[in-house]
């Protein structure tokens, strides 16, 4: 590359990376000009509508989707790796109750490596294993997560339960309803991939220094927990609780259009229509709303989307009714982003498997700003 080229290349400095190519990837296609979502070229509204997380899950890690004693097969691993050791128990109540619920995460998952006595392994079979493990064993972290901050004893998985059902179980410590297990099966599927978001470009920055898995998964969480990544569902609901009711609503959206304020669930960075997961969450919030004898947030959320569209002429995205749906289910707010990595993990993992597959180490360049060379002072001159 000559001088020139070094300099025409610097000056395309793209903040954030935005519309950069970084990685060839045959997992997902993420459509923003049309609002289409792809996985492994399955349209996400045909998956919604009729497959598990189990299919997802395996068609992301292995990319096809599973026939029915491929399938079987896998359920079964799922369930098998569901427990948890004992010791990630003990050392869950040791840590301080009040730590924000990611940031548990994020240390219990770092943990659940130093018990893997596989963890360091390079065998292709050992990776995809650890993967499958960490899809099944994500969920009890979390919920164990949930009930030891609550001063509860975490609950047992029940491998009567399908992955959704069994995840929605050990939560709250009884059985689900239909419409709860199809809501939280849902969840996980919306959710489970999405391009090169930033936590799972960080996934894949880290697997490709050639570290073990949980490595790059934990660094992956550590990217969710923060503010501008997994947690817009979270401060969707504290809106609908700040508004309170019906009347509230017209009010509230003037006033923050008027303060130029952000309408959290609304618009995304990627796509400029309609986000294609966000009417499947509409639907399973209306029904578990009339279930629970509780339309009111339901209610609410659709006079917001309604005015607020009309003030900024954006539509909301998947975040918006998943936190009146996951209220519905039991969840509190402040979970939500826990329930978000116990999804997405099938999508880091498979995005890590991917990379390891003819890896490369990611180095990019970084367009310096700083001084021309110049002289050392001696400190008694400065």
């Amino acid at each position: 590359m000559s001088a020139d080229d070094v300099e025409k290349t610097s000056s395309e400095t793209v903040k954030g990376l935005k519309g950069i190519n970084a990685a060839d990837s045959s997992i997902c296609l993420v459509n923003g000009t049309e609002g289409k979502l792809l996985y492994r070229g399955y349209n996400i509204d045909d998956l919604a509508e009729n497959a598990t997380f189990e299919e997802i899950s395996f068609l992301l890690l292995k990319g096809e989707l599973p026939t029915a004693d491929e399938l079987a097969k896998y359920q079964e691993s799922l369930k098998q790796h569901r427990t948890i050791p004992d010791e990630l128990i003990e050392a869950l109540k040791k840590l301080p109750p009040t730590a924000p619920p990611m940031a548990l995460l994020r240390s219990m998952t770092s943990l659940a490596g130093v018990y893997d006595e596989d963890a360091e392994s390079e065998d292709v079979e050992k990776r995809l294993e650890i993967s499958i493990k960490l899809v099944s064993q994500i969920p009890t972290i979390v919920a164990a997560i949930h009930r030891i901050r609550k001063g509860l004893e975490p609950v047992a998985p029940d491998p009567s339960l399908c992955h959704a059902g069994n995840f929605m179980y050990m939560l709250n410590g009884e059985k689900p309803s239909q419409d709860a297990t199809r809501a939280m099966d849902l969840i996980l599927t919306l959710h489970a991939e999405h391009g090169l978001n930033a936590s799972t470009f960080t996934s894949r920055v880290i697997i490709a220094t050639l570290p073990d898995i949980y490595s790059a998964i934990t660094g992956a969480i550590g990217a969710l927990k923060g503010k501008l990544h997994g947690g817009a569902n979270t401060e969707v609901l504290k809106t609908l609780f700040e508004i309170g009711s019906m009347e509230n609503i017209a009010p509230y959206v003037k006033k923050v259009r008027a303060e130029k304020g952000k309408f959290m669930g609304f618009g995304h960075a990627v796509y400029q229509v309609e986000d294609p997961r966000a009417k499947h969450l509409k639907e399973l919030s209306r029904r578990l709303g009339e279930e629970t004898g509780e339309p009111k947030w339901y209610e609410m959320s659709i006079e917001m989307e309604k005015l607020v569209y009309a003030e900024i002429a954006r539509n909301c995205n998947v975040d918006f009714y998943s936190a009146s749906l996951q209220h519905y289910m039991g969840i509190p707010g402040e979970l939500f982003t826990c329930i978000f990595a116990a999804s997405r993990i099938a999508g880091w993992c498979a995005h890590v498997l991917e990379q390891l597959d003819g890896n490369k180490i990611i180095r990019p360049n970084a367009h310096y700003i700083g001084y021309e060379e110049r002289p050392y002072v001696p400190v008694g001159q400065r």
